[in-house]
């Protein structure tokens, strides 16, 4: 791409031509079509792309058809030639890629939005995966960028129904999700952390980073056999059928794996992959399928017992790929989330009510009392269902749209979660049907929580509550007779409040406001008219005419903006 044409005029002039060819505005404002929105991103390139990844995390924003459509975006571009690929490499490193490798492969094998992957051998023989930033890539995005920033301050003109939306904060996400993928380094740190946390974790497997070869624009991975488990899930079914009952197995094994993998990624590392799609999943067959063995402590009296369960052998692997977009969660939060599947379980729609509060931010006035009745008469149905039933991208969007009513927001971070959720049910759902991701994470939520419950303290805890509360009970008689008394002097007063206090008012101010403006309009007409028929001299005659006009006007604009409220809350029905 040439230089000339990452210019701002020339940029804005190909995304308008895009987004009339699909439609863009109509079709997200509407929530239709989702394939033409998808082309849409797919053809302006890696900062739209990553855009509508980032969309695709946000259940308050758009509709589920639109969130399915938009997790699977494609980053296929065609490949730079080698000479621009060592110019990149020899500008970011400041060694050329001879003095770096032994053998490098100028063919690429893959290439996504951002870069290209080049096989590579390093000169101790270690062969490497070698991915190397596009050149167009930092002017593009940064190009993009600057003409998002210069649209969201349009939003701040938007009508106020849209305000639950804080495009500011989801501009600032996209951004840094942005430059965090773009900076190699940045993907480095993540590769090393989830290397640490997850590779050999049974059969699971994460490539590690050479971080002395990396750059801000250059990330050399070692190499991973296999291939994507896409392949496994739309394998045909053998006519054989001890072959396809083995299939069968082998493909609920490796779900089992995956889903208990993401549960522990989450609830014991607070560190999880948000992208776990087919394509950043790989397996392989290994020689020798060995047991798995899961070895668990109990204490019986003073005496710590072992039991042994051995698990299956699972004659596969299974890699992990691609650690730009990952989540990490705060203990806190992690117990906030626990709290959600545990209510969901049990059954409690008050403690759901109380979890998702939680796990929300407040973008303006809450009435938790309201929300609760809102949320558990929401969540009634859906407790009558069996977990592993209830269509979570529905549930999830139906939720949030409920948080946004009133003036909740789910954090970043837990958007993020059912992002990766979602994908990752998905592809469940491919290799085993029968299998739930939530029916797996409710018993791993419940020993989580036995894990993190202290006994003990619970009982300090109560015990300092009850002495507290016995405290303040003998001395409950002589606080209410000292209430009653300021009362009766008139020392005290008691301010009542009811459900709806704040909008009843509201409306109550606004018809008082309506009633002011036509008192002032019916004046103006009544002094206009007077000034018309009683004048004697052109200036008066006019002074009254302008009357008239500005009272029209006025009139004019009053029955517009009362057919518009009208018009939307037609819509809304």
């Amino acid at each position: 791409m040439a230089e000339e044409s990452l210019s701002p005029r020339k940029r804005v002039q190909q995304i308008y031509r895009i987004l009339r060819r699909h439609a863009f505005l109509s079709n997200f404002y509407h929530q239709t079509h989702p394939e033409e929105i998808l082309a849409t991103f797919q053809e302006l390139g890696p900062t739209f792309i990553k855009f509508g990844q980032l969309l695709s995390t946000r259940p308050d924003l758009i509709s589920p058809a639109y969130i399915k459509a938009l997790q699977t975006l494609q980053n296929d571009v065609p490949a730079n030639d080698y000479e621009a690929i060592a110019k990149v490499y020899e500008e970011s490193t400041g060694k050329t890629i001879a003095e770096s490798f032994a053998t490098f492969e100028k063919t690429p094998f893959a290439s996504a939005s951002v870069g290209q992957c080049h096989h590579a051998t390093l000169h101790d023989g270690t062969p490497v995966v070698v991915k190397i930033q596009h050149p167009e890539v930092q002017q593009l995005i940064t190009v993009d960028l600057a003409l998002f920033e210069r649209a969201v301050r349009l939003f701040k003109y938007l009508p106020a129904e849209t305000s639950v939306v804080n495009f500011e904060q989801v501009f600032q996400q996209l951004r840094s999700s942005l430059l965090s993928e773009v900076d190699a380094m940045q993907e480095a740190t993540n590769g090393e952390t989830f290397y640490e946390l997850n590779n050999h974790d049974g059969i699971i497997r994460v490539p590690k980073v050479y971080r002395q070869y990396c750059s801000a624009k250059v990330l050399v991975n070692e190499v991973m056999s296999g291939k994507s488990i896409k392949h496994l899930v739309t394998q045909p079914v053998p006519t054989d059928p001890a072959t396809a009952q083995a299939l069968a197995k082998t493909k609920t094994a490796l779900a089992e794996v995956l889903v208990q993998n993401f549960i522990k990624q989450v609830f014991v590392d607070n560190f999880f992959h948000a992208d776990p799609h087919p394509g950043n999943i790989l397996y392989y067959e290994t020689p020798v399928a060995t047991e798995q063995v899961d070895e668990k402590q109990h204490q019986v009296g003073p005496i710590d017992v072992t039991t042994t369960r051995v698990k299956p052998a699972i004659p596969y692997n299974l890699v992990y790929l691609d650690f730009g977009m990952m989540g990490r969660l705060t203990p806190t939060l992690a117990d906030d989330i626990a709290q959600v599947v545990l209510a969901l379980a049990q059954k409690d729609a008050t403690a759901v009510s109380q979890a998702v509060l939680n796990v929300c931010n407040a973008t303006g006035e809450v009435d938790e009392a309201q929300f609760k009745r809102q949320l558990s008469r929401f969540v009634h149905p859906y407790l009558r269902a069996k977990i592993d039933e209830i269509d979570m991208p529905q549930f999830l969007f139906a939720m949030t749209q409920l948080c946004a009513q009133n003036h909740l927001q789910l954090k970043p971070e837990v958007t993020l979660l059912f992002k990766a959720f979602g994908t990752l049910e998905g592809l469940i759902a491919k290799l085993d049907p029968d299998l739930s991701l939530m029916a797996i994470a409710t018993p791993f939520a419940k020993q989580y929580f036995k894990n993190h419950f202290n006994l003990r303290q619970e009982l300090q805890d109560s015990l300092w509550l009850t002495g507290q509360s016995l405290r303040a009970l003998n001395r409950l008689p002589q606080r209410a007779e000292r209430i009653l008394t300021q009362i009766e002097d008139g020392e005290s007063r008691v301010n009542l409040h009811y459900l709806g206090q704040k909008q009843v008012l509201a409306k109550l101010n606004q018809m008082l406001n309506r009633l002011l403006i036509v008192i002032m309009l019916a004046a103006l007409i009544l002094s206009s008219s007077i000034l018309v028929v009683g004048s004697r001299g052109q200036i008066i005659y006019r002074l009254g005419v302008i009357g008239w006009v500005v009272a029209i006007i006025i009139t004019l604009l009053l029955i517009i903006v009362n057919l518009s409220r009208a018009y939307r809350r037609w819509r809304q029905r």
